[in-house]
C-alpha cells in the first residue's frame, strides 16, 4: 500500500505550467513576515519597507553565502507601491521617498549579484494594505514588471471576488507570458477560494497556471502557526500533493527561523518539515543580526538537498502517535528515502520511538544504510526487521537519510 501511494505521488500531471522554472522548489528571502508593512522610514530607518532594506538583503545573501547553497530570490511583498497610479500612463509607480531609484533600478542591482527580484500584486481592486491592485491593470502591470526586468511575481487575491479567480489568475499569467520575459508566478488562489471562502479548490487548473500557490493560512512567528501548517499538509485536503513536483510547488508559506518565536528546536522542526514538503524555502528574517545557529539551520546544504531533490516529491505523513511522533515519507531519486520523526510532546523530555522499517511500510529486502541528515552523521546499517530506536527532543524532529543495501 505504501509503495502504490509514493507511486501516486510520484506521477504529477502532465499538462503543467510549462515556463521552464522552479524545476525544483524555489529558495530566496521575502520581506513579510519579519517586516510587515512598516513605511515610517524617519523612525525606522533599517526596518522599513524600501530600497536600502532589499539591497541590504542582497548584501547579506552575497556575502554571507546564502545565494551559493541556493537562496537567489530578494522578493518585495505589500507596500511598496505609491498610493496612486501614474494619472498619465495609468502604470503602477514605487513609493518615491521608499524608492527613489526606481524598480528597474532595484532589479539591476540583484542581477548584477546573481540574484532575482521578485515582487507583488494582487488580484483585486487594491492590495491587503490599501495600494492599487491589478484589476483592470493586469496586462498593464505584467507589462510593466517585464520592463523593470522582475524575475517573480507573487499575485494576492485581497479586495477580490473569489468566484472571478478561475479566470483572474490564469489570465494574469496569460499576460505575464505574453511579455516574453520568464518570471515566476506565485499564485494566493486557493488561500482564497478555500481557507476564507470555504469552497472546492480545483488544483489542476491551478497547476497549468502557477509556479507556486499558497493553500493556507499566513505562516506567524509561533510554534502553534507552524505545528497548524504541518497538520494541515499531513491531512493532505483535496489531495493537493498530487500537483505539487517540478514546475509548480504547493507553498506552506516562509520559514520563520531566526525570527523571535521558536526555540532552536522548533526552528530545526520547520527547517526539516519545508525539506520533507518539497516547499519552496523563502527566509523571511533579517540577515544582518541572525543568530548563528539559524544561519546554520537555514544553510544546511544536507537539509537543502532533500529540499531540491530533483523528484519534486512531496512527504506523506504515515501515521502519528497523538500528541507525540508524527512519521513522515519522502522519495527521494536513486531510490534513496527521507523519513522525519516529528515530536509535538511539549513536556520536557525526549521521546524515545522504537520502530522498523518493515513496520513503517518499507519494502527493500536488503534493508538500508541510515545517515541523520543534519549532522550528516552515518548510524549504521539496518535490516528490515530490525529495530531502530530514536531520541526525539520535545518540539523538534529527528531527519534521517535511507539508502537501499
Amino acid at each position: 500500500m505504501l509503495l502504490l501511494v509514493l507511486l501516486a505521488v510520484s506521477l504529477s500531471p502532465s499538462h503543467s505550467l510549462d515556463n521552464g522554472l522552479a524545476l525544483t522548489p524555489p529558495m530566496g528571502w521575502l520581506a513579510w513576515e519579519r517586516f510587515r508593512c512598516v513605511t515610517d522610514c524617519k523612525t525606522f530607518p533599517d526596518s522599513c519597507i524600501s530600497e536600502k532594506l532589499f539591497k541590504d538583503m542582497a548584501d547579506r545573501l552575497v556575502a554571507d553565502g546564502y545565494r551559493d547553497v541556493g537562496y537567489k530570490y530578494v522578493n518585495i511583498d505589500d507596500c511598496w507601491l505609491a498610493k496612486q497610479r501614474d494619472n498619465v500612463t495609468g502604470k503602477l509607480m514605487p513609493d518615491p521617498d521608499r524608492f527613489p531609484s526606481g524598480m528597474k533600478n532595484l532589479s539591476d542591482y540583484m542581477h548584477k549579484r546573481g540574484l532575482m527580484l521578485g515582487i507583488y500584486e494582487d488580484f483585486g481592486h487594491s492590495t491587503c494594505a490599501g495600494y492599487p491592485g491589478s484589476e483592470f491593470y493586469m496586462e498593464l502591470d505584467a507589462q510593466t514588471f517585464a520592463e523593470w526586468e522582475v524575475d517573480m511575481v507573487k499575485f494576492d487575491g485581497c479586495n477580490s471576488d473569489t468566484s472571478d479567480m478561475a479566470y483572474g489568475f490564469p489570465a494574469m499569467g496569460f499576460f505575464m507570458n505574453k511579455t516574453g520575459r520568464n518570471m515566476l508566478y506565485s499564485c494566493e488562489w486557493p488561500l482564497y477560494v478555500e481557507v476564507a471562502s470555504h469552497q472546492k479548490v480545483d488544483y489542476g487548473a491551478i497547476r497549468k497556471t502557477c509556479n507556486m500557490w499558497r493553500n493556507y493560512e499566513d505562516v506567524t512567528d509561533s510554534w502553534a502557526s507552524v505545528i497548524s501548517i504541518i497538520d494541515y499538509y499531513g491531512d493532505n485536503h483535496d489531495g493537493f500533493s498530487y500537483y505539487s513536483g517540478p514546475g509548480g510547488w504547493a507553498d506552506p508559506d516562509m520559514l520563520v527561523v531566526g525570527d523571535f518565536g521558536l526555540s532552536y528546536y522548533q526552528q530545526k522542526a520547520q527547517m526539516a518539515m519545508w525539506a520533507m514538503l518539497a516547499s519552496p524555502l523563502f527566509m523571511s528574517v533579517d540577515l544582518r543580526t541572525i543568530d548563528p545557529m539559524a544561519k546554520a539551520l537555514l544553510q544546511n546544504i544536507n537539509v537543502i538537498a532533500i529540499n531540491q531533490d530533483p523528484l519534486g516529491i512531496q512527504a506523506v505523513r504515515l501515521f502519528e502517535v497523538p500528541g507525540s511522533i508524527s512519521v513522515w515519507l519522502k522519495a527521494l531519486q536513486k531510490g534513496n528515502l527521507a523519513l522525519a520523526f516529528l515530536n509535538k510532546d511539549d513536556q520536557g523530555t525526549p521521546t524515545v520511538f522504537t520502530t522498523s522499517f518493515k513496520d513503517l511500510g518499507l519494502t527493500n529486502q536488503n534493508g538500508y544504510n541510515v545517515t541523520e541528515v543534519f549532522d550528516n552523521k552515518f548510524m549504521g546499517s539496518f535490516s528490515l526487521s530490525q529495530n531502530i530506536s530514536l531520541s526525539v527532543d520535545p518540539t523538534s524532529v529527528v531527519l534521517v537519510r535511507l539508502a537501499p543495501l
